[in-house]
């Protein structure tokens, strides 16, 4: 069976997390990815190791399905190379300190005139103006996109959030960004530049706080538990585990009550009766201090209270069965632990066991995206340079002598 982007050659310049995850969502969709690294290889590939001389979970698990090539762009002949890969290739991406790629002579001008066709994807940390040279990193885009500000509770320090919305979440944006430039040049033969900044996918990932700002302008936001702090506020506050939209819910304690020990419920304005019914306080449904959403809005706490008095006397997964059979939206905490043994997700291949040739058997994140005409099989990460003759001798038509040659000269 085909994949979706078969035939799509990817030169993938990037390195360490926002970059990868872009170029290995495009090899699942069936592009071509190879990997350009320098000859001492992605810096990704010895950090946070947990077994020596192999390369780390954090390589692996951002580089599946790629293949790997080496070359010293730097050198003369290394960018006669580069300037032929660029030329057979339908999409190029980076994520190198901004002007980096020009700074090797490879100028949006120049790479145009070696291959009109290409669709040039660059992701940076800020777009043009006072932040453009600040270094980027994943919670400096939290920072600086609204999400710590808004994460926490309100008599604590701002949160970063450990989803990597930052970075993964800049390299989701940035595919949709490629994927629109290969499908625009169908019509017009061209490629495009398509570039992206980690503060501003934050950014977007944060609307609903922009939303709440412009709400404040008209009174306290009532659906946050501590709505008295917004009252008059001209920021949005931090508000703990409030749902951020129009439906109120929190994270209730359950029994035994360890770290994770949690179940996340929403009221609905439909399940109030039923779940007052399941906590033991039934009078509630009929009560006019509590019956309307209205009425319980200026007590959130105290309701969330008396939910967690029922849900503190029950194991989690009692309480999410109890919850589900009266259809009111709930979800447990799941550990990490709890997520990699989730037979759910394996079987849904979310969570999957790759082969790596030295480090053993490996779990991952499998692909979410789900394509019935392009089925995703999870592959290993490249060794550094496992298919420089591959690339160099089978494609570019370079002579094993010359290959032989680059090498000594440290080119790849």
């Amino acid at each position: 069976m085909t994949k979706a982007l078969e035939g799509v050659r990817v030169l993938d310049m990037t390195h360490v997390q926002s970059g990868p995850s872009a170029t290995q969502l495009l090899a699942w969709l069936g592009a071509d990815v190879v990997k350009l690294e320098a000859p001492s290889g992605d810096i990704t590939r010895k950090q946070l190791r947990d077994l020596p001389d192999v390369d780390s979970l954090y390589f692996t698990m951002l580089n599946c399905n790629k293949r790997s090539i080496t070359l010293n762009t730097k050198s003369e002949r290394g960018k006669e190379i580069l300037t032929e890969l660029i030329r057979r290739s339908d999409v190029m991406v980076e994520n190198f300190g901004p002007g980096a790629v020009d700074r090797m002579g490879f100028t949006w001008e120049r790479i145009q005139e070696i291959n009109p066709r290409i669709v040039y994807a660059s992701i940076k940390g800020f777009g043009d103006g006072p932040y453009t040279n600040f270094k980027a990193y994943e919670v400096v885009a939290q920072a600086m996109g609204g999400s710590m500000s808004t994460t926490g509770f309100e008599d604590g320090p701002p949160l970063a959030t450990g989803a990597q919305i930052g970075d993964s979440g800049t390299g989701v944006h940035a595919v949709a960004g490629i994927l629109a430039a290969l499908f625009q040049r169908e019509n017009t033969g061209r490629g495009q530049r398509v570039n992206v900044a980690m503060q501003h996918a934050v950014l977007n990932l944060c609307r609903v706080k922009l939303r709440d700002q412009q709400r404040l302008a008209h009174g306290a936001l009532a659906e946050y538990p501590n709505a008295q702090d917004t009252a008059g506020a001209d920021e949005v506050p931090r508000s703990g585990n409030a749902s951020g939209g129009g439906q109120p819910g929190w994270a209730v304690k359950c029994a035994p009550g360890g770290p994770n020990d949690y179940v996340y419920v929403i009221v609905q304005p439909v399940g109030w009766k039923p779940l007052s019914a399941l906590i033991g306080r039934p009078e509630l449904a009929e009560d006019p201090e509590w019956a309307s959403p209205e009425s319980r809005l200026p007590k959130l706490g105290k309701m969330f209270q008396l939910i967690e008095e029922w849900s503190a006397t029950l194991p989690k997964w009692e309480v999410l069965e109890q919850l589900n059979a009266h259809n009111i939206p709930c979800g447990p905490i799941l550990s990490t632990k709890e997520i990699v043994e989730d037979e759910s997700l394996a079987a849904n291949e979310m969570v999957v066991r790759v082969d790596h040739p030295e480090r053993g058997t490996f779990t991952t994140v499998g692909s979410p995206l789900k394509l019935s005409d392009s089925p995703v099989e999870i592959r290993t990460s490249p060794l550094l340079g496992e298919h420089n003759a591959e690339v160099y001798v089978g494609e570019l038509g370079l002579g094993d002598e010359e290959l032989l040659l680059l090498k000594t000269n440290g080119v790849i």
